[in-house]
């Protein structure tokens, strides 16, 4: 250890731990460096300790703790850690990194330029170790490549590498969907059996089997006497800069650990990146078109959940059920028909089938006058209701948006369903903008951020799970929409939410805005964001609010044109997603 290091004029390594109290969410996790890093311990985040001298190893620095913060977060370090040391091991560290980093950069899209970074100085640790790497080694490598879809170099595309993966395509497409530590140690163990499988010759391939001088149990690295490049075998050489990083890194090191989770202790110092690397990573990050802020420790998040006003409330819920009665009283018809006709007829046991006892009175030799219910979840169905608060939506339209929330959500409660009712907008930040003129002012590099001075404000009216719905009493307006950023933030707290559907309605006026950030580029970040959370699962509605800007972001969109139609048009919507299995 040594002691604190300055860069730029402000302590690093006490800003670093900053970054990762808010990050994790944890008050008191503090960052650290030393040579046998990158590791997470109970309240400390361990670096490697690098020798920098620029913004790019700084950003491999920080690239480091966005992995680390990943793992502490999402991944159950224990399960990992009890595995025996060993190939195993490497690829189950592999394979999680890939999951964590998703989840990650879902919450905080910021992190992607530092990761891109780490990625390339892992790359570049990898080529200068590689004639010195066991088989088994370079097997985690291309496996790490291969999950996040970065083709190997020509000197990694070796014969019986690449036939090692084409026998195991299933299990590499069982790991990238991977959704617990667990998954993922299962996926790890899975791929060695299938590895040692194909170089026994226990597996039928039409590609080349692994070499027999050496395979994934070899103990020496007899590689590092054979040439690898085959003219055969010609790959593009790139590397992704988007692609979060993945390996091994808690508890002691293999010898022969490769990427990310190598310590210094186990390799030299990385040497400075060629101009073409440089250049790749600055063209993917300038196409990722993510609306990226300057920082998100001023974001505030507060839950008014039962903390409305209970006479204003009351009001609203009888104005919401003068509407909606009728239309919640037909679903509820709907869905009990439905669960009524899920019904397994002519059993041996289980209750009696009124429907069959004329035939077991004058068919001696019926058995089987029984009926057992199927096991249906037809209510367990999670929904999310976004509302933008910006200040556009002032006036009629936040008063019909919050009765369509009241509507919404005392149907659905009343109907067994979980809901949760959330708002957010932007408003200028003085800290923040203190922040930006800082680094503004120490010249900076600010062109990959789109929101400077402004924070989030974003409110929980009603969480999952709260009986009392009092706090959409107190659904209000802001300024600006970030519609993207938010968009995100709720569809994590949905996916962190058990359900077997999840439905996610996005209440908006209009197109996303903030007051210092490019249109198009927040536009283009909505499109992403729509796009991954579809990916996830997540059933997505947009409702134009006397818009149909909804039309260009949202596949699945309904235009509200009338504002007096918003609670009933809305819930029809809902009603027939419910009702569709």
């Amino acid at each position: 250890m040594h002691a604190t290091r300055d860069t730029r004029g402000f302590a690093f390594e006490s800003t670093l731990s900053k970054v990762a109290r808010v990050l994790t969410g944890q008050y008191g996790v503090t960052v650290a460096f030393s040579p046998d890093g990158p590791r997470v311990e109970p309240g400390r985040i361990v670096i490697p300790d690098y020798e920098f001298n620029g913004e790019v190893e700084r950003d491999v620095l920080i690239g480091y703790l966005d992995l680390l913060v990943a793992r502490a977060k999402h991944a159950s370090l224990a399960q990992l850690d009890a595995l025996p040391s060993g190939v195993a091991a490497n690829l189950a560290q592999v394979i999680e990194d890939r999951r964590v980093c998703g989840r990650l950069l879902d919450e905080y899209p910021g992190a992607r330029w530092f990761i891109g970074k780490l990625r390339v100085h892992a790359a570049e640790r990898v080529r200068q170790r590689w004639p010195k790497l066991h088989w088994r080694d370079r097997l985690v490598w291309l496996v790490e490549r291969a999950l996040w879809d970065e083709p190997p170099t020509r000197t990694e595309a070796s014969h019986s590498l690449l036939a090692a993966l084409h026998a195991a395509e299933d299990l590499l497409h069982e790991a990238r969907a991977s959704r617990s530590t667990a998954q993922s140690i299962a996926a790890a163990q899975a791929l060695v059996a299938r590895v040692r499988a194909l170089s026994a010759g226990e597996v039928n391939s039409m590609a080349f089997t692994a070499d027999p001088v050496e395979d994934i149990d070899t103990e020496t690295a007899a590689s590092s006497s054979v040439p690898l490049e085959d003219d055969d075998t010609v790959l593009p050489d790139q590397d992704s800069a988007n692609s979060p990083p993945s390996d091994r890194s808690g508890g002691a090191q293999a010898d022969n650990a490769v990427g990310m989770g190598q310590s210094l202790a186990d390799a030299q110092q990385p040497s400075a990146r060629s101009e073409g690397e440089a250049g790749n990573v600055t063209a993917a990050a300038s196409q990722a078109r993510l609306s990226i802020p300057l920082a998100t420790e001023f974001d505030d998040i507060r839950d008014l959940t039962g903390q409305g006003d209970s006479a204003a409330w009351r009001e609203l819920r009888a104005q919401a059920r003068a509407d909606t009665a009728p239309l919640k009283e037909k679903l509820e018809r709907a869905l009990s028909a439905d669960e009524r006709t899920r019904w397994r007829r002519e059993q041996e046991r289980g209750e009696i089938d009124r429907t069959a006892l004329a035939k077991l009175a004058t068919s001696p030799g019926y058995r089987t006058p029984f009926r057992t219910q199927r096991p249906a979840k037809g209510r367990d169905v999670a929904v999310t209701l976004l509302i933008d608060r910006s200040g556009s939506m002032a006036g009629r339209k936040i008063e019909l948006a919050r009765q369509c929330a009241a509507a919404l959500c005392d149907a659905l409660t009343q109907l067994s369903f979980d809901c949760e009712v959330l708002g957010y907008c932007s408003v200028e930040s003085a800290p923040m903008k203190q922040l930006y003129e800082r680094q503004r002012a120490a010249g900076a590099d600010l062109r990959r951020y789109n929101r400077f001075v402004e924070r989030l404000d974003l409110k929980v009216y009603k969480r999952f799970g709260a009986t009392d719905l009092s706090g959409i009493a107190a659904i209000d307006c802001g300024h600006e929409n970030p519609d993207g950023e938010a968009l995100a933030w709720a569809a994590t707290r949905l996916a962190d939410h058990q359900a077997e559907r999840r439905i996610l309605m996005m209440f908006s006026d209009g197109y996303p805005s903030t007051g210092d950030g490019d249109p198009q580029v927040l536009r283009s970040d909505l499109r992403e964001r729509v796009a991954a959370i579809g990916k996830r699962g997540i059933e997505l509605v947009g409702i134009g609010v006397l818009t149909d800007a909804v039309e260009d972001f949202y596949p699945h969109n309904v235009v509200v044109s009338r504002l007096a139609e918003l609670p009933s048009t809305v819930f029809s919507v809902l009603s027939s997603m419910l009702l569709t299995r």
